[in-house]
C-alpha cells in the first residue's frame, strides 16, 4: 500500500519539475519512485548525482544493475526487484542471469565475486571479513571496483529503505521476491 503518494511532475516544486523532466528525456518516463523522491528536490537531486557519478565508473552497467539486484534481493525490495530486472534484460543481461543476481549469484566468477562481496556488505552492516575482502580481490576485483561496490550498495540500500517506507507503486513488470532470498 502506498504511504507516500508520487508528486504529479507537473505541478510539482519548480527544482523538482526541472529533474523530472530531465528522467522523463532520459528514460522516456518517470518511474513512481523518482516522482516520489522528488517530495524533496535535494534527495532527488541527490540520488540522480549518484547514479550519473556512478555511470563514469569501473563497474559497467550491467554489474551495477546486477548488484542493485543481490542488494534488493537482501533487503526484500520488491519495486528495486522489478526496476533493476528491467534495466538489466533492457542491457542484454538474460533472465535466468537475473534471477540468479537477485538471489546473490552468477555463472560469471568475477560477477558471482562482486556480487558475494555486495551481498556480504548488506548483511554485515558493512563489517565484511579480511577474507571476503581477499575473496573480491582474489577475483579480480580493484580497490577502484571495491570502492564502486560499496557506492552502489549505498545507493540501492537508500531506494530500498525508501520504497519500504513509501510503499513505491511497482510501475515495472513485477519479480516477486521470495521471502527464503531476504536476508
Amino acid at each position: 500500500m502506498t504511504r507516500i503518494n508520487p508528486i504529479d511532475p507537473n505541478t510539482a516544486d519548480p527544482k523538482a519539475r526541472n529533474l523530472l523532466a530531465n528522467v522523463q528525456k532520459a528514460l522516456g518516463v518517470t518511474p513512481n519512485l523518482m516522482k516520489t523522491i522528488a517530495h524533496s528536490p535535494a534527495s532527488l537531486e541527490a540520488y540522480l548525482g549518484f547514479g550519473q557519478a556512478l555511470g563514469s565508473g569501473t563497474l559497467g552497467g550491467k554489474l551495477r544493475e546486477q548488484i542493485a539486484l543481490t542488494v534488493a534481493g537482501v533487503n526484500n525490495c520488491e519495486y528495486c526487484a522489478s526496476a533493476h530486472t528491467a534495466l538489466g534484460d533492457g542491457l542484454g543481461v538474460s533472465r535466468e542471469e537475473l534471477t540468479r543476481n537477485l538471489r546473490g549469484f552468477s555463472d560469471d566468477s568475477r560477477t558471482n565475486a562482486a556480487l558475494s562481496f555486495a551481498k556480504s556488505i548488506v548483511t554485515r552492516r558493512g563489517w565484511v571479513t579480511d577474507e571476503e575482502l581477499a575473496n573480491a580481490r582474489g577475483a579480480g576485483l580493484s580497490e577502484s571496483d571495491i570502492v564502486e561496490i560499496i557506492a552502489v550498495v549505498a545507493i540501492n540500500t537508500f531506494t530500498n529503505y525508501f520504497n519500504h517506507v513509501a510503499g513505491t507503486e511497482v510501475d515495472f513488470p513485477v519479480v516477486e521476491i521470495d521471502e527464503a532470498i531476504a536476508v
